[in-house]
Protein backbone atom coordinates (compact mmCIF):
# COMPACT_ATOMS: atom_id res chain seq x y z
CA UNK A 1 0.00 0.00 0.00
CA UNK A 2 1.18 3.51 -0.79
CA UNK A 3 1.42 5.82 1.60
CA UNK A 4 1.22 9.62 0.67
CA UNK A 5 4.56 10.59 2.15
CA UNK A 6 6.67 7.45 1.93
CA UNK A 7 5.24 5.13 -0.92
CA UNK A 8 6.14 1.42 0.20
CA UNK A 9 7.88 2.14 3.25
CA UNK A 10 5.80 1.71 6.69
CA UNK A 11 7.32 3.55 9.93
CA UNK A 12 7.72 0.51 12.10
CA UNK A 13 6.37 1.41 15.55
CA UNK A 14 6.95 0.14 19.42
CA UNK A 15 3.36 0.17 20.51
CA UNK A 16 -0.08 -0.15 18.41
CA UNK A 17 -1.45 3.66 19.82
CA UNK A 18 2.30 5.19 18.02
CA UNK A 19 1.13 2.93 14.79
CA UNK A 20 -2.41 4.10 14.83
CA UNK A 21 -1.56 7.67 15.02
CA UNK A 22 0.76 7.54 12.15
CA UNK A 23 -2.04 5.86 10.21
CA UNK A 24 -4.24 8.67 11.26
CA UNK A 25 -1.75 11.31 9.98
CA UNK A 26 -1.70 9.92 6.74
CA UNK A 27 -5.45 9.64 6.67
CA UNK A 28 -5.94 13.35 7.11
CA UNK A 29 -3.39 14.04 4.47
CA UNK A 30 -5.48 12.17 1.87
CA UNK A 31 -8.62 13.20 3.04
CA UNK A 32 -7.42 17.11 2.20
CA UNK A 33 -5.81 15.70 -1.25
CA UNK A 34 -8.82 14.35 -2.52
CA UNK A 35 -10.54 17.61 -2.68
CA UNK A 36 -7.36 19.12 -3.74
CA UNK A 37 -7.11 17.43 -6.66
CA UNK A 38 -9.70 16.87 -10.14
CA UNK A 39 -9.90 14.26 -12.57
CA UNK A 40 -7.01 11.58 -12.08
CA UNK A 41 -5.78 12.72 -9.49
CA UNK A 42 -8.41 12.74 -7.37
CA UNK A 43 -9.68 9.48 -8.12
CA UNK A 44 -6.37 8.30 -7.78
CA UNK A 45 -5.71 10.30 -4.11
CA UNK A 46 -9.58 8.80 -3.36
CA UNK A 47 -8.57 4.76 -4.16
CA UNK A 48 -5.33 5.36 -1.81
CA UNK A 49 -7.55 6.71 0.96
CA UNK A 50 -10.69 3.74 0.77
CA UNK A 51 -7.91 1.21 0.97
CA UNK A 52 -5.96 2.78 3.67
CA UNK A 53 -9.32 3.13 5.72
CA UNK A 54 -10.14 -0.23 4.94
CA UNK A 55 -6.86 -1.98 6.18
CA UNK A 56 -6.62 1.07 9.45
CA UNK A 57 -10.41 0.15 10.16
CA UNK A 58 -10.01 -3.87 9.76
CA UNK A 59 -7.31 -4.06 12.06
CA UNK A 60 -8.70 -1.80 14.55
CA UNK A 61 -11.62 -4.01 14.45
CA UNK A 62 -10.08 -7.32 14.68
CA UNK A 63 -7.65 -6.19 17.49
CA UNK A 64 -7.68 -2.83 19.08
CA UNK A 65 -10.76 -2.63 19.90
CA UNK A 66 -11.74 -5.67 21.20
CA UNK A 67 -8.44 -5.35 23.71
CA UNK A 68 -9.60 -2.08 24.39
CA UNK A 69 -13.35 -3.14 25.83
CA UNK A 70 -11.63 -5.45 28.03
CA UNK A 71 -8.77 -3.41 29.46
CA UNK A 72 -9.86 0.39 29.55
CA UNK A 73 -11.75 1.61 31.71
CA UNK A 74 -15.19 2.35 30.11
CA UNK A 75 -14.22 0.67 27.31
CA UNK A 76 -17.47 -0.82 26.38
CA UNK A 77 -19.24 2.41 25.60
CA UNK A 78 -15.94 3.67 24.12
CA UNK A 79 -15.45 1.22 21.46
CA UNK A 80 -19.28 1.11 20.74
CA UNK A 81 -19.22 5.10 20.10
CA UNK A 82 -16.16 4.43 17.47
CA UNK A 83 -17.84 1.46 15.78
CA UNK A 84 -21.37 3.87 14.92
CA UNK A 85 -18.56 6.54 13.40
CA UNK A 86 -17.18 3.74 11.69
CA UNK A 87 -20.10 2.21 10.04
CA UNK A 88 -21.16 5.49 8.74
CA UNK A 89 -18.10 6.43 7.48
CA UNK A 90 -18.20 2.99 5.48
CA UNK A 91 -21.41 4.13 4.24
CA UNK A 92 -20.55 7.41 3.39
CA UNK A 93 -17.55 5.61 1.11
CA UNK A 94 -19.77 3.63 -0.44
CA UNK A 95 -22.38 6.27 -1.51
CA UNK A 96 -18.99 7.77 -3.03
CA UNK A 97 -18.32 5.32 -4.86
CA UNK A 98 -21.13 5.29 -7.33
CA UNK A 99 -20.64 9.27 -7.44
CA UNK A 100 -18.33 11.46 -10.59
CA UNK A 101 -15.47 11.84 -8.48
CA UNK A 102 -15.53 15.59 -10.37
CA UNK A 103 -19.02 16.00 -9.72
CA UNK A 104 -21.05 18.18 -7.17
CA UNK A 105 -22.51 15.77 -5.08
CA UNK A 106 -19.26 13.97 -4.62
CA UNK A 107 -17.61 17.62 -3.53
CA UNK A 108 -20.53 17.32 -1.06
CA UNK A 109 -20.98 14.46 0.29
CA UNK A 110 -17.52 14.33 0.30
CA UNK A 111 -16.60 17.13 2.28
CA UNK A 112 -19.09 15.30 5.07
CA UNK A 113 -17.09 12.72 5.20
CA UNK A 114 -14.00 14.12 5.56
CA UNK A 115 -15.09 15.74 8.77
CA UNK A 116 -16.90 13.10 9.96
CA UNK A 117 -13.47 10.88 9.66
CA UNK A 118 -11.16 14.11 11.43
CA UNK A 119 -13.78 14.04 14.37
CA UNK A 120 -13.60 9.94 14.75
CA UNK A 121 -10.10 10.05 14.91
CA UNK A 122 -10.13 12.80 17.41
CA UNK A 123 -12.44 10.53 19.43
CA UNK A 124 -10.27 7.38 18.89
CA UNK A 125 -7.25 9.27 20.18
CA UNK A 126 -8.92 11.13 23.07
CA UNK A 127 -10.89 8.32 24.44
CA UNK A 128 -9.82 4.92 23.46
CA UNK A 129 -6.16 5.69 22.89
CA UNK A 130 -5.20 7.74 26.12
CA UNK A 131 -7.57 5.02 27.93
CA UNK A 132 -4.84 2.29 25.73
CA UNK A 133 -2.16 3.89 27.09
CA UNK A 134 -2.93 4.03 30.61
CA UNK A 135 -4.05 0.54 30.81
CA UNK A 136 -1.81 -1.48 28.77
CA UNK A 137 1.50 -2.56 29.33
CA UNK A 138 4.57 -1.51 27.08
CA UNK A 139 4.89 -5.42 25.96
CA UNK A 140 0.99 -5.71 25.51
CA UNK A 141 1.17 -2.22 23.08
CA UNK A 142 4.00 -3.81 20.86
CA UNK A 143 2.16 -7.40 21.01
CA UNK A 144 -0.81 -5.71 19.06
CA UNK A 145 1.19 -3.06 17.09
CA UNK A 146 2.41 -6.77 15.63
CA UNK A 147 -1.52 -7.79 15.44
CA UNK A 148 -2.50 -4.75 13.91
CA UNK A 149 0.21 -5.56 10.99
CA UNK A 150 -0.66 -8.86 10.86
CA UNK A 151 -4.66 -7.95 10.57
CA UNK A 152 -3.22 -5.02 7.22
CA UNK A 153 -1.76 -7.80 5.43
CA UNK A 154 -4.98 -9.48 4.78
CA UNK A 155 -7.78 -6.89 4.63
CA UNK A 156 -10.28 -6.16 2.77
CA UNK A 157 -9.41 -3.37 -0.33
CA UNK A 158 -12.88 -1.29 0.47
CA UNK A 159 -14.71 -1.07 3.56
CA UNK A 160 -18.06 -3.20 3.76
CA UNK A 161 -20.74 -1.79 5.92
CA UNK A 162 -22.31 -2.95 8.56
CA UNK A 163 -19.70 -6.01 8.86
CA UNK A 164 -17.50 -4.59 11.86
CA UNK A 165 -15.27 -7.22 11.67
CA UNK A 166 -12.40 -8.68 9.88
CA UNK A 167 -13.63 -12.34 9.46
CA UNK A 168 -16.96 -10.69 7.66
CA UNK A 169 -15.30 -7.84 5.86
CA UNK A 170 -13.28 -10.84 4.31
CA UNK A 171 -15.59 -13.11 3.67
CA UNK A 172 -17.25 -10.18 1.10
CA UNK A 173 -13.84 -9.98 -0.70
CA UNK A 174 -11.14 -12.37 -0.35
CA UNK A 175 -11.25 -15.53 0.14
CA UNK A 176 -12.65 -17.34 3.52
CA UNK A 177 -9.33 -19.23 3.54
CA UNK A 178 -7.55 -15.71 3.43
CA UNK A 179 -9.68 -14.80 6.68
CA UNK A 180 -8.62 -17.95 8.74
CA UNK A 181 -4.83 -17.44 7.65
CA UNK A 182 -5.23 -13.11 9.09
CA UNK A 183 -7.00 -15.03 12.24
CA UNK A 184 -4.22 -17.23 12.95
CA UNK A 185 -1.23 -14.79 12.31
CA UNK A 186 -2.91 -12.66 14.60
CA UNK A 187 -3.80 -14.86 17.49
CA UNK A 188 0.11 -16.54 17.28
CA UNK A 189 1.18 -12.91 17.82
CA UNK A 190 -1.34 -12.41 20.59
CA UNK A 191 -0.32 -15.85 21.79
CA UNK A 192 -3.83 -16.94 21.93
CA UNK A 193 -4.26 -20.42 20.97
Amino acid sequence: MGYPETAGQRPESNDVVALLMHQHEQIRTLLDEVLEHTGEERRHAFRQLVHLLAVHETAEEEVVHPYARRAAEGGEHVVADRLKEEDAAKRSLKRLEHLDPDGPAFVEEFTSLRDSVRAHARAEETYEFTRLLEAGDPARLQALAKAVRAAEAVAPTRPHPGTGTVTKNALLGPPAAVADRARDAMRKVLGHS
